[in-house]
Protein backbone atom coordinates (compact mmCIF):
# COMPACT_ATOMS: atom_id res chain seq x y z
CA UNK A 1 0.00 0.00 0.00
CA UNK A 2 1.43 3.39 -1.01
CA UNK A 3 1.07 6.17 1.54
CA UNK A 4 2.00 9.86 1.35
CA UNK A 5 3.44 10.82 4.74
CA UNK A 6 2.11 14.01 6.35
CA UNK A 7 4.89 14.17 8.97
CA UNK A 8 8.37 12.77 9.60
CA UNK A 9 8.39 9.23 10.97
CA UNK A 10 11.88 8.06 11.90
CA UNK A 11 12.56 4.66 10.41
CA UNK A 12 9.86 5.03 7.76
CA UNK A 13 10.31 8.33 5.93
CA UNK A 14 9.98 12.07 5.96
CA UNK A 15 7.09 14.47 5.32
CA UNK A 16 5.74 14.33 1.74
CA UNK A 17 7.56 11.05 0.95
CA UNK A 18 5.66 8.29 -0.81
CA UNK A 19 6.37 5.02 1.01
CA UNK A 20 5.20 1.44 0.69
CA UNK A 21 3.81 0.01 3.93
CA UNK A 22 1.80 -3.02 4.86
CA UNK A 23 -1.92 -2.54 4.44
CA UNK A 24 -2.75 -3.00 8.13
CA UNK A 25 -0.13 -0.47 9.23
CA UNK A 26 -1.46 2.09 6.77
CA UNK A 27 -5.19 1.50 7.43
CA UNK A 28 -5.01 1.02 11.18
CA UNK A 29 -2.30 3.46 12.24
CA UNK A 30 -1.00 5.97 9.68
CA UNK A 31 -4.30 7.11 8.15
CA UNK A 32 -6.41 7.28 11.36
CA UNK A 33 -3.63 9.13 13.22
CA UNK A 34 -3.38 11.68 10.41
CA UNK A 35 0.22 10.73 9.69
CA UNK A 36 -0.47 9.78 6.07
CA UNK A 37 -2.97 9.53 3.24
CA UNK A 38 -3.43 6.95 0.50
CA UNK A 39 -1.24 7.76 -2.52
CA UNK A 40 -3.93 7.85 -5.21
CA UNK A 41 -3.09 9.40 -8.59
CA UNK A 42 -4.95 12.61 -7.68
CA UNK A 43 -3.16 12.80 -4.30
CA UNK A 44 0.18 12.41 -6.09
CA UNK A 45 -0.67 15.30 -8.45
CA UNK A 46 -1.64 17.50 -5.52
CA UNK A 47 1.60 16.55 -3.74
CA UNK A 48 3.69 17.41 -6.82
CA UNK A 49 1.96 20.81 -7.14
CA UNK A 50 2.42 21.55 -3.43
CA UNK A 51 6.12 20.61 -3.58
CA UNK A 52 6.59 22.87 -6.59
CA UNK A 53 4.96 25.79 -4.76
CA UNK A 54 6.84 25.13 -1.52
CA UNK A 55 10.29 24.65 -3.09
CA UNK A 56 11.66 27.89 -1.63
CA UNK A 57 10.21 27.06 1.80
CA UNK A 58 11.78 23.58 1.71
CA UNK A 59 15.13 25.11 0.73
CA UNK A 60 14.90 27.49 3.71
CA UNK A 61 14.10 24.56 6.03
CA UNK A 62 17.11 22.65 4.70
CA UNK A 63 19.36 25.70 5.20
CA UNK A 64 18.11 26.07 8.80
CA UNK A 65 18.71 22.34 9.37
CA UNK A 66 22.26 22.64 8.01
CA UNK A 67 22.88 25.60 10.33
CA UNK A 68 21.66 23.62 13.35
CA UNK A 69 23.73 20.64 12.20
CA UNK A 70 26.89 22.75 11.92
CA UNK A 71 26.29 24.03 15.46
CA UNK A 72 26.56 20.52 16.92
CA UNK A 73 28.93 19.00 14.35
CA UNK A 74 31.99 19.25 16.61
CA UNK A 75 30.23 18.23 19.83
CA UNK A 76 31.52 15.13 21.59
CA UNK A 77 29.45 13.73 24.44
CA UNK A 78 30.80 11.89 27.46
CA UNK A 79 28.16 10.13 29.50
CA UNK A 80 28.97 8.67 32.90
CA UNK A 81 27.00 5.57 33.85
CA UNK A 82 27.10 3.05 36.65
CA UNK A 83 29.08 0.02 35.57
CA UNK A 84 29.74 -3.43 37.01
CA UNK A 85 33.26 -4.83 37.41
CA UNK A 86 32.98 -6.52 34.01
CA UNK A 87 32.23 -3.28 32.15
CA UNK A 88 28.51 -4.01 31.80
CA UNK A 89 26.19 -1.04 32.42
CA UNK A 90 23.42 -1.15 34.98
CA UNK A 91 20.63 -0.27 32.56
CA UNK A 92 21.59 1.35 29.26
CA UNK A 93 22.39 4.68 27.63
CA UNK A 94 19.57 5.67 25.27
CA UNK A 95 18.84 8.34 22.68
CA UNK A 96 16.87 10.23 25.36
CA UNK A 97 20.00 10.52 27.50
CA UNK A 98 21.95 11.81 24.50
CA UNK A 99 19.26 14.45 23.84
CA UNK A 100 19.35 15.46 27.53
CA UNK A 101 23.15 15.83 27.42
CA UNK A 102 22.86 18.00 24.29
CA UNK A 103 20.31 20.19 26.08
CA UNK A 104 22.71 20.59 29.01
CA UNK A 105 25.27 21.91 26.51
CA UNK A 106 22.74 24.46 25.25
CA UNK A 107 21.55 22.74 22.07
CA UNK A 108 17.76 22.44 21.87
CA UNK A 109 17.37 19.02 20.25
CA UNK A 110 14.11 17.06 20.20
CA UNK A 111 14.66 13.55 21.52
CA UNK A 112 12.61 12.10 18.65
CA UNK A 113 15.19 13.08 16.03
CA UNK A 114 18.07 11.32 17.82
CA UNK A 115 18.58 7.69 16.85
CA UNK A 116 21.03 5.08 18.08
CA UNK A 117 21.11 1.61 19.51
CA UNK A 118 20.88 1.32 23.26
CA UNK A 119 24.37 1.18 24.73
CA UNK A 120 25.00 -1.54 27.30
CA UNK A 121 28.81 -1.44 27.69
CA UNK A 122 31.41 1.27 28.18
CA UNK A 123 33.17 2.49 25.05
CA UNK A 124 32.83 4.79 22.04
CA UNK A 125 29.59 4.92 20.02
CA UNK A 126 27.82 7.15 17.47
CA UNK A 127 24.42 8.82 17.71
CA UNK A 128 22.63 10.20 14.64
CA UNK A 129 20.62 13.43 14.73
CA UNK A 130 18.14 13.76 11.83
CA UNK A 131 17.50 17.49 11.31
CA UNK A 132 16.21 17.08 7.75
CA UNK A 133 16.03 14.17 5.36
CA UNK A 134 19.24 15.39 3.74
CA UNK A 135 20.92 16.68 6.93
CA UNK A 136 22.02 13.97 9.35
CA UNK A 137 24.75 14.70 11.89
CA UNK A 138 26.82 12.01 13.62
CA UNK A 139 27.71 12.72 17.24
CA UNK A 140 30.43 10.67 18.95
CA UNK A 141 29.29 9.40 22.34
CA UNK A 142 31.76 8.06 24.89
CA UNK A 143 30.35 6.06 27.78
CA UNK A 144 32.59 6.02 30.84
CA UNK A 145 32.25 4.39 34.23
CA UNK A 146 30.71 6.68 36.83
CA UNK A 147 32.30 4.66 39.59
CA UNK A 148 35.71 4.20 37.90
CA UNK A 149 37.71 4.70 41.10
CA UNK A 150 35.63 2.11 42.92
CA UNK A 151 36.10 -0.38 40.09
CA UNK A 152 39.89 0.10 40.09
CA UNK A 153 40.01 -0.38 43.86
CA UNK A 154 37.81 -3.46 43.55
CA UNK A 155 40.03 -4.99 40.84
CA UNK A 156 43.18 -4.27 42.86
CA UNK A 157 41.58 -5.85 45.91
CA UNK A 158 40.72 -8.93 43.87
CA UNK A 159 44.32 -9.13 42.55
CA UNK A 160 45.73 -8.62 46.05
CA UNK A 161 43.47 -11.35 47.41
CA UNK A 162 44.56 -13.70 44.62
CA UNK A 163 48.33 -13.10 45.13
CA UNK A 164 48.56 -14.13 48.82
CA UNK A 165 46.58 -17.25 48.08
CA UNK A 166 48.97 -18.14 45.25
CA UNK A 167 52.00 -17.40 47.47
CA UNK A 168 50.61 -19.57 50.30
CA UNK A 169 50.03 -22.45 47.87
CA UNK A 170 53.59 -22.12 46.57
CA UNK A 171 54.95 -22.10 50.15
CA UNK A 172 52.92 -25.19 51.06
CA UNK A 173 54.02 -27.05 47.92
CA UNK A 174 57.72 -26.22 48.37
CA UNK A 175 58.27 -28.18 51.66
CA UNK A 176 56.44 -31.16 50.21
CA UNK A 177 58.82 -31.17 47.26
CA UNK A 178 61.88 -31.00 49.59
CA UNK A 179 60.57 -33.90 51.70
CA UNK A 180 60.02 -35.96 48.60
CA UNK A 181 63.59 -35.29 47.43
CA UNK A 182 65.15 -36.06 50.86
CA UNK A 183 64.33 -39.81 50.94
CA UNK A 184 65.56 -40.20 47.38
CA UNK A 185 69.01 -38.83 48.40
CA UNK A 186 69.50 -41.50 51.10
Amino acid sequence: MEIILKEDIIGLGFKNDIVNVKSGYGRNYLIPQGKGVIASPSAKKILAENLKQQAHKIAAQKAAAEERGNAIKDVTLTIAAKVSATGQLYGSVTANMVADELQKLGHDIDRKIVTMRDIKKIGDYTALVHFHKEVIVEIPVTVVAENAEELKAEKEAMKAAAKPAAVEEAVEEAPVAEEAEAPAAE
